[in-house]
């Protein structure tokens, strides 16, 4: 084999497949748990609005406007037992979020708690935006990622253990793929029109599209800010799937957005989406799955931050061994 080839296939091998720990998987786990557990508290006062048939977004009006041809949930589920089937199926919700909280049967956990995810979706889509799509696409990566590898129930139980895995490495290597798509296409797509570049979807977002909780209309007086934090947005989002790999920008970009996205909770009220995507960036890149180095003195330390890059050089010693 050509020496540039098999390098390349060596490298690409060792990106995809290096065996990892689960560290970001569990704060995965976590994290998007705690979040929306602290959402079903949020919707709780609502929930007979929301989601039963007499309620505020369903009935008639709902399926005049619905194109699906096929029944929708709302049918399926409405019956004289409509009320405790619902609150059946929120209990059950709750419970398996709690579950994966806590890290209890965790893959059943998570796949329960995607199913009634989706299902609670379909039946109030008037209140779907990025949030929800987002914890959905996530939920169900949970199902097939070791989440419960440490900090959880089913370690304690002897259920699961924390070793380095190839398929750890290619679970998480999933997850980040699919964060930097979708940043870079939202950059991109908010490129292509000059809203973002001239600063008016900033002001549009914090002063007359409904979300506004503090007043910004000053903003008029001084255009310029704007138009920066609309740059400064377009570069976070593009930047993203390139600035995050690099150990020396990585932690700077996570911060980033971070700090982007805590500004979108606390100006515009959008506090589940802001955690959200905290929660999917700061697991996805900000917790290393590097496995510990045993040295000399029997202490672990972690590796340096050139080993944190995402690569792993094989070339020194036997090559690590693969666990499934």
């Amino acid at each position: 084999m050509n020496p540039r080839v098999d390098a390349v296939a060596r490298a690409v091998d060792t990106f995809l497949f290096a065996p990892a720990r689960a560290a970001p998987l569990v704060a995965l786990r976590i994290g998007l748990a705690a979040v929306l557990l602290a959402q079903a508290v949020q919707v709780a006062p609502l929930f007979h609005a929301l989601y039963h048939h007499r309620g505020l977004l369903r009935g008639p009006l709902k399926d005049t406007f619905d194109s699906s041809h096929l029944p929708s949930l709302g049918e399926l589920l409405a019956s004289p037992y409509e009320s405790q089937i619902l609150a059946v199926l929120a209990f059950v919700y709750v419970a398996a979020l709690i579950g994966m909280l806590l890290g209890w049967r965790t893959r059943v956990s998570a796949g329960v708690a995607w199913l009634l995810h989706f299902a609670f979706m379909r039946l109030a889509p008037a209140t779907n935006y990025g949030a929800d799509d987002f914890a959905n696409i996530f939920l169900f990566y949970a199902t097939v990622a070791p989440g419960g590898a440490f900090l959880s129930l089913d370690h304690r139980a002897g259920r699961a253990r924390d070793v380095p895995r190839d398929s750890n490495r290619l679970a998480i290597r999933v997850m980040q793929i699919h964060l930097c798509i979708a940043y870079l296409l939202s950059g991109v797509e908010k490129a292509s029109g000059e809203q973002w570049r001239d600063g008016e979807a900033i002001w549009r977002s914090l002063v007359s599209q409904g979300y506004e909780l503090f007043d910004f209309t000053w903003l008029a007086h001084v255009p310029w800010l704007a138009a920066v934090a609309g740059w400064l947005v377009l570069v976070i989002e593009i930047g993203y799937a390139v600035f995050i790999w690099p150990a020396r920008t990585r932690r700077l970009w996570v911060a980033a957005v971070a700090a982007m996205h805590a500004g979108i909770g606390v100006f515009m009220g959008l506090h589940v989406f802001a955690a959200v995507m905290i929660v999917l960036t700061v697991a996805m890149f900000g917790v290393s799955a590097e496995p510990a180095v045993t040295s000399s003195h029997g202490r672990d330390f972690l590796p340096s931050p050139a080993a944190t890059s995402g690569t792993v050089n094989r070339g020194q010693g036997a090559p690590p061994q693969r666990t499934r």
